[in-house]
């Protein structure tokens, strides 16, 4: 690569870097699809100013079927913003990737846990400290009410009616939403809020409902290591995010029948496109269902 083609690159990665604040990260990736693309163009006597729609297409064709969804869409991506660069600068007279249509990226399915899991989970706390007790609570509430991390720990105990037995949540963008717990989990917290938690405040005063020995609400980051530590005592293998229980309690309400608009209420999306991709999972339980049980499956 010439020195003019390398101070080409830097001039477009700073600017994109100016106008969107790219991690370092995303401006390498960025960089290497730029160079790879010139190191192609190079075999075929052309360079990275002068490519047309042809050889972008032909470039962007390589090793299509062998590259993740989203290798592809940043590729595309990396292209696209360059050559938009280059013609906004008039350092050429045309943007061949407006002739190009950039390749659709499916979603991938979020990591679910079956029912057998989930109770496995919920089960592996030792209720009988008031640390278990708290966590086993917490489990068993985020499980009922598909809340975020985020949300579970930051709960107060103004938020939680007990009589009426829901929970007010504030989600995303301050929005406010009534979540049921359901008996199971209501249970677990009216035990916990006259049990575990004054043990564990030892007169300590704080409106965290779930607080640390310290007296203290719980961060994101403690709670997720609670539910990998229980996951091992539970013997889950499989990989987890931090929304798996999230993710479990919106799947398996849909492999019951409810209807999507109230599983998006409860989960407090803004739209439903975001709450359909449950859907993809609800199907594949069918279809096993279908194939281990219908005559003809």
């Amino acid at each position: 690569m010439t020195a003019s083609e390398q101070a080409l690159i830097d001039r477009f990665l700073d600017a994109i870097w100016q106008e969107s604040g790219l991690s370092e990260q995303t401006l390498a990736a960025y960089r290497s699809d730029l160079q790879n693309f010139h190191h192609w163009l190079a075999a075929a006597g052309s360079e990275l100013v002068n490519a047309d729609d042809s050889q972008i297409q032909a470039y962007l064709a390589t090793a299509f079927d062998q590259q993740k969804p989203r290798t592809r869409a940043r590729r595309f991506s990396s292209l696209r913003r360059f050559y938009s660069f280059l013609a906004s600068n008039n350092l050429r007279a045309d943007n061949p990737m407006a002739r190009i249509v950039s390749p659709r990226v499916g979603r991938s399915l979020p990591k679910s846990l079956s029912e057998t899991d989930v109770e496995a989970l919920l089960n592996a706390p030792d209720v009988a400290t008031p640390l278990g007790l708290r966590d086993r609570t917490m489990l068993e509430v985020l499980y009922a009410t598909g809340l975020r991390v985020s949300e579970l720990v930051t709960l107060t105990l103004l938020q939680v009616n007990q009589r009426q037995g829901v929970v007010r949540v504030i989600g995303k963008g301050n929005k406010e939403r009534l979540v049921p717990l359901g008996e199971e989990a209501l249970d677990w917290l009216n035990r916990f809020v006259q049990q575990g938690r004054p043990q564990l405040l030892n007169e300590q005063l704080t409106d965290a409902l779930f607080p640390t020995r310290r007296g203290s609400g719980m961060t994101r980051q403690a709670f997720w290591h609670l539910i990998k530590r229980y996951a091992r005592q539970a013997g889950i293998e499989k990989p987890l995010s931090p929304h798996v229980l999230r993710h479990a309690f919106a799947t398996h309400l849909l492999n019951h029948g409810a209807d999507l608009r109230v599983v998006q209420m409860l989960l407090g999306h803004s739209a439903i496109s975001t709450t359909q991709i449950y859907t993809h999972i609800a199907n594949q339980r069918l279809k096993e269902l279908h194939a281990t049980h219908h005559p003809r499956g």
